[in-house]
């Protein structure tokens, strides 16, 4: 039995575990606000809110509820559009109406829900408002009526105080005044019975969904699931004796807000922003993302140029293995069927060290790779190479750890004929294919490019090695 609030309702249901909370929305409750559109996680049409205690704190955050198993919503608050209403419109929805926001509609619904999310969180300036919606597509207005209504909004939360949030919210007809009441009916779901959704031998592991549940849809429906998106054991990120670890669980939303990880990779941000949408980086697992192998994973090649281990656990019997060990083939791993991947561990890079993460796409933000790369590097004062750690994606059957080119950097100087040479071992290292994110010869162009910008040399020097190219 799956317990959670909707909207205003308790809901306790037997459904399979692996149904979308899409589906149970529309077709069991007739919400039909909440719009089938991709299925994948990439339109927004189907967003909702996900409301859940972190840290003794009611957090709101926006989801693709084409992605999420109804296993997922166990004991937090699911809201759908139909859940915001009101007498009136809200200020959101208001805001829309007086920007021109919507034309045909279909994706009107997954703003509202998206920028009242926004308004739900504690960032509240302009930009803020604008990446809450970097998961929901318009095919007609061109956008900027709805970053009108973002400005519109940012405006009116200027006197949002820290404290006490959702009274003010409710005060000020952002969201219902139910919403008052929900920390402490969530709080009470959590410490009653059933809201543990059991785990069966041989069942399904899934995460997030956001992969599993666009490829194997059906499967997931049907199978007996094991579900590890609330799993606390693997929702930790710590420090321990210079070395970060990350739990299987932690989401790509959870470790880019983590004081430890911000304070290890100062241009998080930047390389975040890269990673999918708000929606999807909010479901996402780290360990999904790996086992996963996707030859283009962002966060796989991420892991990689850490030189990451993680630690393997068959009931209770762990083992530990380097990530760049972990990939045999396409979609090949070194793991058997009743493995899985319990934490992932990296060294913090000491302060000389620079890590950088760059990654080529058809479209700047929200699509996937053409090719990534990361790269981690420590130079001594004399410009010599002391260490360095390189990953690619787009450019082999799964992530590749380009060891034998960090091997021939390591210990020599940083100069156009070196870096030359490297690009050729480099180019020995991948075996790139053609297919709908470019050619062969394109994707070894875009790793050669992304190689370079890691380098910390003066740009007329990289000209004079694009020219010996």
């Amino acid at each position: 039995m799956i317990q959670f609030i909707l909207n205003n309702q308790t809901i306790k249901t037997s459904l399979p575990h692996g149904n979308t909370v899409l589906d149970f929305v529309r077709y069991h409750k007739r919400l039909m606000g909440t719009k089938i559109g991709c299925r994948e996680g990439d339109c927004g049409a189907c967003t909702i809110l996900v409301g859940n205690i972190e840290n003794g704190k009611l957090v709101y955050r926006s989801m693709t509820s084409c992605l999420m198993p109804l296993s997922n919503a166990e004991g937090k608050h699911i809201v759908t559009v139909e859940g915001i209403n009101g007498k009136e419109l809200s200020p959101v929805q208001q805001a829309m109406v007086d920007t021109n926001g919507t034309q045909c509609g279909f994706c009107t619904l997954g703003f509202v829900m998206s920028l009242t999310g926004f308004v739900l969180n504690d960032n509240t300036s302009y930009n803020d408002g604008v990446k809450s919606i970097d998961g929901n597509i318009c095919r007609c207005t061109g956008y900027k009526s709805i970053e009108r209504a973002a400005k519109i909004l940012s405006d009116k939360l200027a006197g949002k105080p820290k404290d006490n949030t959702i009274d003010w919210l409710v005060k000020n007809n952002f969201i219902p005044s139910y919403f008052t009441g929900i920390k402490e009916r969530l709080l009470q779901l959590k410490n009653g019975s059933g809201n543990h959704v059991p785990v069966t031998n041989g069942s399904l592991i899934v995460g997030g969904g956001t992969d599993l549940i666009v490829q194997k849809h059906s499967a997931v429906k049907r199978s007996a699931i094991n579900p590890f998106f609330d799993n606390t054991n693997l929702k930790e990120i710590t420090l321990d004796d210079g070395k970060c670890v990350v739990g299987a669980s932690v989401t790509v939303t959870e470790f880019a807000e983590s004081p430890n990880v911000q304070n290890i990779f100062p241009g998080l941000e930047k390389y975040i922003k890269l990673v999918s949408s708000t929606p999807i980086r909010n479901m996402a697992t780290m360990a999904g993302n790996l086992v996963n192998a996707s030859p283009i994973g962002d966060m796989t090649v991420f892991f990689l140029a850490l030189n990451a281990e993680i630690i393997l656990n068959n009931d209770n019997v762990k083992r530990t293995i380097y990530l760049k060990d972990f990939y045999k083939g396409y979609k090949q791993l070194d793991k058997s069927n009743d493995e899985f991947i319990e934490k992932i561990i990296f060294k913090k890079p000491s302060q000389e060290a620079v890590f950088n993460f760059e990654k080529v796409c058809k479209r700047t933000w929200l699509d996937i790779a053409s090719a990534n790369s990361a790269c981690l590097i420590q130079i001594d004062k004399n410009g010599v190479i002391k260490d360095i750690h390189l990953s690619a994606g787009g450019v082999a059957p799964y992530p590749k750890y380009l060891s034998y080119t960090a091997s021939f950097l390591k210990g020599k100087k940083i100069e156009p004929a070196i870096l030359n040479e490297a690009i050729k071992i480099m180019n020995d290292e991948i075996a790139p294919i053609s297919d709908a994110r470019g050619t062969k010869e394109y994707k070894r162009l875009l790793l050669r490019q992304l190689f370079l910008a890691h380098m910390p040399l003066p740009i007329k020097q990289l000209k004079e090695i694009l020219i010996q190219q």
